[in-house]
C-alpha cells in the first residue's frame, strides 16, 4: 500500500478523476479555442462515402512514409524528421537490434543478458517492427509469445490512488512473465506449448469460416510448481508503427470518448485504464500494452527490457530482470550493471530506444478511392466498428517533438478498454482492466501484416489467422457488430475486409 492515511487516500482518489489526468510526460503548447473547433470538424464522422476524406491517405500525418514493397515497410523513420533526428533514430535502431550477451563480458556496452530471458534483443520479438506470432504446433518456436503471470493481490499490493484498481502480484516463484530461455547453468522457467481446437462458423450466403480456439500449457517447469491461484495471459508482440503519435494524443481527447456506464445506450462502454507511472510516481492514463497497462512509451520500453531480456534501466533497476527471491542463483549471478553506465541500459540508451520506437513511421494508405474500399468504409461505420476503432485524432502541439506535433492521424483506435466477452478473456486483471477487457488495438498498417511478418495472425494471442477470423472472435461489447458481419450480404462482408486491409 503506497499511502495508508485516509487524507492521502481521499486526495489521490480525487486525482484519478478523468479531469485530473494530464500529459506531464509531454511539453505541450495549449490549444486555442479556434484550434479546438477546427479539430472537431476534421475528426467528425464522415457522411459522404462516395469519395475519400481529405488527408486520410496519410494516416500518420506528416510522419507518413510511402509504402515499401518488401518486409521492411514498418522499419522506416518518420518522414518529417530533421537530419539530426534521423541520426538519433538510427542510433536507437542499433540499440533496438543489438544482441545482448551474458556478464561479465569484454563488450561492456552489451552485457547483462538474463540470466532468464525471452529474447536477446528487442527485434527478437518485434521482428521487422511487425507482429509476433503464436506457435502453430510443438515444432514451432514461441519467441514472440509471452505468457504473463499474476496471482490475486493483497492489501499491500493495492494502489489506493487509483479508483477501481485491481490488485495483483507476481507469481511467487516465476515472477510476472515466463522466461523460456536461459544462460548456461540456469534452467529456463518453462517450455510453452500451444494447441488448437478448430470449429466452423456459418456465415450468410452459404459461406463458412473456421476458427481455432487455443489452449496453453507450460511444460518442464524449471523451478517447481506454479502457485495454485496463478492467472496466465498469452500475449503476442504487437506491431510498433505510430507509437509516438499515440503517445501524443491528448489524454482529454481519449477520455472524452469514454462511456463507462453506457450513458448513450449504444452497448459500448469504453473505459480508461489508469496506471501507475514509475517515472512520475503518480497515476496516469494507460496507453501502451494490450491492456493499456503502461502510461508512456518510455516506461513500456523499460518494462520490456526488464521482463523480456533481463536488462536494468533507470526505471526498472534490477540487474536480474524478472527473477524472484525463489530463484537465488539468478539473483546472485553476475550482471552488467554497476560500471560507468550504472544500469545495463543507461538514460541515454533508454532515450534512444524510446525515440526510435516513437518514430517508426506509418505507411500510406492504399486504394483509398477504390469503390469497394469506399463501400467497405461505409459498412465499417454503419456496422458500429468505429464506435471502438475511432478513426482519427489530432495530436498535441509539442515544443520538443516536431515530428509528432499537431498531426491529424488515423489510427483507428479509441485507446480505451472494452469487454470483449468470455471467449477472448484471459481472466487476468491489469491495472483497472478486468480479465475480460482489452485496449482497442490500432488498425493502421494491418493490411501490410503479411508482407512484413510473413503471416496474418491477429488478436492478443494470434489465434485469428486473418481479419475475418479476428472479427468473428469479437464478443461482449462487440457482439452486436460481430453478428451483423455474420448476417450481412457476402459482398458487403468482402468490402468491409477490403477496407480494413487498405488501412
Amino acid at each position: 500500500m503506497r499511502n495508508s492515511s485516509a487524507t492521502v487516500f481521499c486526495a489521490f482518489l480525487a486525482a484519478t478523476s478523468v479531469h485530473a489526468l494530464d500529459d506531464r510526460h509531454l511539453n505541450v503548447v495549449p490549444r486555442t479555442d479556434a484550434e479546438t473547433k477546427r479539430i472537431q470538424g476534421v475528426t467528425a464522422a464522415p457522411t459522404d462515402f462516395s469519395k475519400p476524406q481529405k488527408f486520410e491517405s496519410r494516416p500518420g500525418g506528416a510522419t507518413t512514409v510511402p509504402v515499401r514493397k518488401d518486409a521492411l515497410a514498418f522499419k522506416q523513420p518518420s518522414a518529417n524528421l530533421s537530419k539530426d533526428d534521423g541520426l538519433t533514430f538510427r542510433l536507437g535502431e542499433a540499440m533496438f537490434d543489438k544482441l545482448w550477451v551474458s556478464a561479465p563480458s569484454s563488450t561492456l556496452a552489451s552485457d547483462g543478458l538474463g540470466p532468464l530471458y525471452n529474447a536477446r534483443n528487442c527485434l527478437g520479438c518485434h521482428q521487422k517492427s511487425g507482429r509476433g506470432h503464436a506457435p502453430d504446433g510443438p515444432a514451432d518456436d514461441a519467441l514472440s509469445l509471452a505468457i504473463k503471470l499474476a496471482i490475486p493481490g493483497q492489501q499491500a499490493d493495492q494502489i489506493y490512488e487509483i479508483e477501481d484498481f485491481l490488485a495483483t502480484r507476481p507469481e511467487p516463484t516465476y515472477g510476472s512473465q515466463i522466461q523460456d530461455f536461459s544462460l548456461p547453468g540456469h534452467p529456463a522457467e518453462a517450455r510453452i506449448e500451444v494447441s488448437f481446437e478448430e470449429f466452423d462458423v456459418e456465415l450468410s450466403g452459404g459461406e463458412t469460416a473456421t476458427l481455432r480456439r487455443p489452449s496453453y500449457a507450460l511444460q518442464d517447469l524449471g523451478y517447481g510448481p506454479l502457485h495454485p491461484d496463478v492467472m496466465l495471459s498469452p500475449r503476442v508482440a504487437p506491431q510498433m508503427i505510430g507509437l509516438g503519435l499515440l503517445d501524443a494524443i491528448p489524454a482529454g481527447d481519449i477520455l472524452a470518448n469514454a462511456d463507462p456506464d453506457d450513458a448513450n445506450g449504444d452497448g459500448i462502454s469504453g473505459r480508461a485504464n489508469i496506471t501507475w507511472s514509475v517515472e512520475y510516481q503518480r497515476p496516469m492514463l494507460g496507453r501502451f500494452g494490450l491492456k493499456a497497462g503502461a502510461p508512456t512509451l518510455r516506461q513500456q520500453s523499460a518494462a520490456a527490457f526488464a521482463a523480456d531480456i533481463g536488462i536494468s534501466t533507470p526505471l526498472f533497476e534490477a540487474g536480474h530482470g524478472d527473477c524472484t527471491p525463489a530463484q537465488v542463483d539468478c539473483i546472485n549471478s553476475p550482471h552488467g550493471d554497476g560500471d560507468v553506465r550504472v544500469f545495463e541500459v543507461d538514460e541515454i540508451g533508454l532515450d534512444l530506444v524510446t525515440f526510435y520506437s516513437a518514430n517508426l513511421a506509418v505507411p500510406a494508405r492504399r486504394d483509398v478511392d477504390d469503390p469497394e474500399v469506399l463501400r467497405g468504409k461505409e459498412v465499417f461505420h454503419t456496422t458500429g466498428c468505429a464506435s471502438c476503432h475511432t478513426p482519427s485524432f489530432v495530436t498535441h502541439r509539442l515544443e520538443d517533438q516536431p515530428a509528432q506535433s499537431f498531426q491529424l492521424i488515423w489510427p483507428y483506435t479509441d485507446m480505451l478498454l472494452h469487454d470483449m466477452g468470455p471467449e477472448l478473456a484471459d481472466n487476468r486483471p491489469e491495472g483497472r482492466a478486468t480479465g475480460h477487457e482489452w485496449r482497442t488495438p490500432p488498425l493502421w498498417g494491418i493490411g501490410l501484416t503479411g508482407q512484413v511478418s510473413g503471416h496474418t495472425q491477429f488478436l492478443h494471442d494470434g489465434r485469428a489467422r486473418n481479419i475475418l477470423e479476428a472479427i468473428l472472435w469479437h464478443g461482449g461489447e462487440a457482439q452486436s457488430a460481430r453478428d451483423t458481419v455474420v448476417a450481412m450480404p457476402p459482398a458487403d462482408r468482402a468490402a468491409l475486409i477490403r477496407f480494413i486491409e487498405s488501412l
